[in-house]
Parts: C-alpha cells; structure tokens; sequence
C-alpha cells in the first residue's frame, strides 16, 4: 500500500473576500472529489482572501500508478479557471516510511 500526497499553493485572482474565496476553493474540492474520488482538504492560508493551499491524498498500490493520477489530477486544477497555481509538491510514501 502506498499513499500520494499532493500540495497546491493556489492564488485567487478575482476573490476579494473570505467568503469569495472559500466559494472558489469549494468548487474545486468538491469537483475534485467527484471526479477522482480522492481525499482533499484546504490546509493553509485560512485566513487570506487571494490564496489557499489544498492537499490531496491518494491510495494505491503501484507507485506509478499513483503518480499518473498525480499528474491527472495537476492538469484538472491547473485548468480550473478561478484558480492559480504557484507551486505543487508530490511525494509518495509506503508503510513504513
């Protein structure tokens, strides 16, 4: 068993309040959600209007497999229009790491 761990720092371009942004940030983790069926959480930045950071969090059983879907997953919330990404981390970790 193996579990994925992504990272995106993200910049709300048009958001110009908390509640804005949250609204943008919803959309996203529920779509992502939807359409991967995976874990997603919004885990820094709570408290500014024009970033967020969300993690997402996947389980598999072949490593490749889970960067693939990685890689999927990059791609969708690069495509998401409200939406930034300055930076994303992906790290792969097993067990007994």
């Amino acid at each position: 068993m193996l579990v994925a761990l992504q990272r995106f720092d993200l910049r709300i371009r048009e958001s110009h309040s908390l509640k804005q942004k949250r609204h943008v940030l919803k959309g996203l983790i529920s779509a992502l959600r939807q359409r991967f069926n995976v874990s997603v959480s919004e885990v820094d930045h709570q408290d500014l209007w024009q970033r967020g950071t969300i993690a997402v969090a996947t389980v598999g059983g072949q490593e490749y497999r889970l960067r693939q879907l990685a890689s999927e997953i990059e791609r969708f919330v690069d495509t998401w229009p409200a939406v930034e990404v300055l930076q994303v981390e992906v790290t792969v970790h097993a067990p007994d790491d």
